[in-house]
């Protein structure tokens, strides 16, 4: 150790694209471990969630000049990036002798690129999985050695890029330090169940699926490590107990992974009764294959569930290498439909063949699936991702801050960029505006409110309004409902 504490800052990029943020605003979860494994290597951690905030880059500056942090670091996907590499260039104008650091997904795959093109502004790239890399990272850092044998990093050398080895995956997920006493907890809320704070956990890492538009399979390598049940249920009460977390959103791509573990998982929430509310994603063929113990989903807490269908039509399904059926998908939104939980999928458009009816044809489908909140998503090939060849020669947008899944990138033969962006707007104002009769009518207390509230959320989201120039207005009945559920409690199911 040198004589004084050295500093580390965590960063997320100032980045705002609408869709998720008009849900809740939702914790940075890969710093907690982050800043938890610098505090084991003997420095002082903080973390700065300049996008929750809201924060622009002055003051971003300000909080940095505060901080003195000796690193400053950041994470990213493909359209945080432009963000992230402003908030390392106010790092370095601070003081150039700051080390300034680029992980996640887009600067693992996309470190030559970053290090050649910003010489001054990116010093290393952590790539892949990050804690045990920062961790002998910091170590050198503080010892004033050399990190070139260091697995897992990207870095100048004499003019040159140099990749050291890949880093083998960590053994146990478990055993990761958490510096949950570093969230500013006041900043996350969950819009849809009012008054509830919002806590992220993750349960495994990993999925081992092979969909080709998708950066986790290929950044996890299609691997897959579970959590201990009973370590991830000790962790949903400890936010509960000691930072008042009522809703925990489960991150990971694929918790339901073995069947054996996520049924005990399951059954120690419901032992426990932690009144949590639960948010989850995983995959169609599970929920079909959980048919049995689904009334140990919502028992558990479990209230709301993302599945990836992505097309209706078989044949995209097989070219994305989805290996779900279309069947499979009508499946297992019906089974959690009637098992009460709300139901939320995505369709993606703007395929190079796509035309205007083949959209027509997948929103008439998308009726018939009938899930309780659809979003209507444009392709957008990352540039590391499988399905990156098969597109380029399609694609007319290069600003990487536009590769959210929102701005269509990609012309199809047959439409224009703006033709698919209206189509992606027509798609949300005629889905969601002829599911409001429904959600009123529906008999489940708790979820009809869950669904007008979201409804509410999505239609005063600022981003909605500008981008889809609103849904639509609220029928006068709805107006009445929801009026009559200001200021009421929800009650857990």
């Amino acid at each position: 150790m040198s004589e004084r504490s050295k500093k580390i800052i965590f960063v997320t990029p100032p980045y705002h694209c609408g869709v998720v943020e008009s849900a809740g605003r939702w914790m940075p979860l890969a710093f907690v471990s982050l800043a938890g494994m610098a505090r084991e290597a003997g420095w002082d951690a903080e973390i700065y969630d300049a996008m929750t905030k809201d924060h622009g880059l002055e003051q971003i500056e300000e909080r940095l000049r505060e901080s003195g942090a000796d690193v400053v670091a950041v994470t990213s996907s493909t359209p945080t990036i432009v963000a992230a590499l402003d908030v390392l260039k106010v790092a370095k104008k601070i003081d150039p002798d700051t080390v300034t650091i680029a992980g996640g997904v887009h600067p693992t795959f996309c470190y030559e690129e970053l290090l050649v093109e910003n010489p001054e502004t990116v010093d290393i790239v952590v790539r892949g999985e990050g804690e045990h890399t920062l961790f002998e990272l910091l170590k050198r850092l503080d010892d004033g050695e050399g990190f070139d044998d260091v697995d897992g990093l990207a870095f100048r050398k004499n003019g040159a890029v140099v990749a050291t080895p890949e880093r083998e995956f960590m053994e146990d997920l478990d055993a990761l330090p958490l510096a949950w006493d570093l969230i500013d907890w006041k900043d996350y809320v969950y819009f849809v169940i009012p008054g509830a704070r919002l806590g992220v956990i993750s349960s495994s890492r990993g999925c081992s699926a092979d969909c080709t538009f998708c950066s986790q399979q290929k950044f996890w390598k299609r691997q897959w490590r579970g959590r201990r049940a009973e370590k991830v249920v000790d962790e949903i009460q400890l936010l509960r107990d000691e930072y008042g977390v009522s809703v925990v959103m489960i991150a990971d791509e694929f918790p339901t992974k073995d069947r054996e573990r996520w049924e005990e998982l399951l059954d120690l929430l419901i032992e426990r009764d932690l009144g949590v509310y639960l948010l989850m994603e995983t995959r169609v063929e599970d929920i079909v294959r959980d048919e049995d113990i689904l009334p140990k989903y919502r028992r558990a807490g479990i209230v709301h569930v993302y599945i990836g269908v992505e097309a209706t039509d078989q044949k995209t399904l097989d070219m994305i290498k989805k290996d779900i059926s279309v069947e499979q998908s009508m499946q297992a939104i019906r089974l959690l439909h009637e098992h009460g939980m709300i139901t939320e999928t995505s369709f993606v458009l703007g395929f190079p063949d796509e035309t205007k009816a083949s959209i027509a044809r997948t929103f008439k489908l998308a009726k018939l699936y009938n899930p309780d909140m659809p979003h209507f998503l444009a392709i957008t090939p990352w540039p590391y991702a499988d399905i990156y060849d098969d597109v380029k020669d399609y694609i007319e947008v290069f600003d990487y801050s536009k590769y959210n899944l929102i701005e269509p990138i990609v012309k199809p033969k047959r439409m224009t960029l703006q033709e698919v962006d209206d189509a992606i707007i027509s798609c949300y104002r005629k889905f969601y505006m002829g599911k409001l009769n429904e959600i009123v009518a529906m008999k489940d207390p708790f979820k009809r409110r869950y669904l007008l509230n979201s409804m509410r959320v999505m239609m005063n989201s600022s981003f909605l309004t500008e981008k889809m120039k609103g849904l639509g207005k609220l029928p006068e009945r709805v107006k009445k409902v929801l009026k009559a559920l200001e200021g009421e409690r929800f009650e857990r199911f």
